[in-house]
């Protein structure tokens, strides 16, 4: 079985909890999930089976939107509401009009450190391991991009606020640049992602309730990119891993699918119109 499945995660479980019950559930052998959600967090978990893992990364390359909760005056080591108190400052006196301006000037490029609560791997090891055992080493910036945030509601030390951002940002780390902008500390009490590229949690189903027939097929998930449908002799090159030269007026990544509309392969553009195999999805 092969395919996507928007699943709505609760909150009090990781993301890798969710795959196992959907393993255990329709016994798949093999599935992952794309962006990683802290335990802490719920809304939408992109969850790929079979070889629709193989599309995880061009998946996950997608924009994200999140609505969150900051508490301001309280940092905590893991910068959410899960973590142990390590810091804390006043509260200078908020308004809409200052909070809004403050959250306004984050909109374009950002430098963003990756938390040692996190998933990223240092020599194949999770961060998050690291920080148990109190390790914490040097991690690299990370320019991330916020295309759009908006500020929901201001009520005492808490702002509610929505973000459009690209892959790789870290709502936690967000919090907390925005808490230092406002000359204070803080964390997140809740975090809720509600898109990723074009899949929406409105969409989304439950472990409980989801079914094998809503799955998304790759070709509708990887619809953003540049498709096209080629000839039997064309796939055996494609299966191949040959290079395809291609007409004018493609875009640099290609997504390659056999008349029956299978998904093959990914191809990228390596000079004017030919392309080379960047991932087999046969």
């Amino acid at each position: 079985m092969d395919g996507i499945f928007l699943i709505s995660k609760p909150a009090g479980v990781t993301s890798r909890d969710v795959v196992n019950k959907m393993i255990k559930k329709f016994h798949f052998k093999k599935m992952g999930h794309v962006g990683t959600l802290d335990p802490f967090a719920t809304g939408l978990l992109v969850v790929v089976a079979g070889k629709a893992t193989k599309a995880a990364p061009f998946l996950e390359k997608s924009d994200k939107h999140y609505i969150a909760t900051l508490k301001l005056g309280i940092k905590t080591d893991t910068l959410d509401l899960d973590g142990k108190v390590i810091d804390e400052k006043p509260v200078p006196k908020l308004n809409k009009k200052m909070v809004s301006k403050v959250l306004h000037s984050f909109v374009g490029k950002l430098e963003q450190l990756p938390p040692m609560y996190s998933a990223v791997k240092c020599n194949g090891i999770p961060l998050y391991k690291l920080a148990r055992s109190n390790i914490e080493i040097d991690r690299k910036l990370r320019t991330i991009e916020i295309y759009n945030v908006r500020l929901l509601k201001v009520e005492g030390d808490l702002i509610r606020f929505s973000v459009d951002c690209s892959k790789g940002t870290y709502i936690r780390t967000f919090g907390e640049q925005i808490a230092e902008k406002l000359n204070t500390v803080g964390h997140l009490v809740s975090l809720k992602r509600t898109r990723v590229g074009k899949f929406d949690l409105k969409s989304a189903h439950t472990v409980k309730t989801v079914r094998l027939d809503d799955k998304i097929n790759c070709v509708d998930a990887l619809s953003y990119m540049d498709t096209v449908q080629v000839d039997d002799v064309t796939k055996k090159n494609i299966m191949d891993g040959k290079t395809i030269v291609l007409d004018e007026g493609h875009d640099d990544l290609v997504l390659f699918i056999d008349k029956e509309k299978n998904v093959l392969s990914i191809y990228e553009k390596i000079n004017d119109a030919t392309y080379k195999c960047v991932r087999g999805l046969f």
